[in-house]
């Protein structure tokens, strides 16, 4: 089941700098949950603009890797056996 969520519409003055730099107000980092040095992505939705906390993809591919190999029964030790022995086939391939 799908929940509804109320969605609220609010506008914050920003100021466009020099160098192409914008501040988020205090209180957008803070419901961003974004701090110093975060990376944020900035989405083009015809001429909208959005801006939403970026996900790392590290932690996210690593979830969906761990979650194929335990899907499929494979275990750790299998795929890098896999692994050296394709690195061993295309190194034949390759100086044969």
């Amino acid at each position: 089941m799908i929940q509804e969520q109320e969605i609220t519409l609010e506008t914050y003055p920003v100021r466009l700098r020099s160098r192409g730099q914008i501040t988020l107000p205090q209180s957008v980092r803070e419901r961003l949950d974004v701090s110093d040095g975060d990376f944020l992505l900035l989405v083009e939705v015809g001429d909208l603009f959005f801006i939403t906390p970026k996900p790392l993809q590290v932690p996210r591919l690593a979830d969906k890797i761990a979650d194929l190999i335990d899907d499929s029964g494979v275990s750790l030790a299998d795929l890098l056996q896999g692994l050296a022995e394709e690195r061993a086939s295309i190194w034949q391939e390759r100086n044969s």
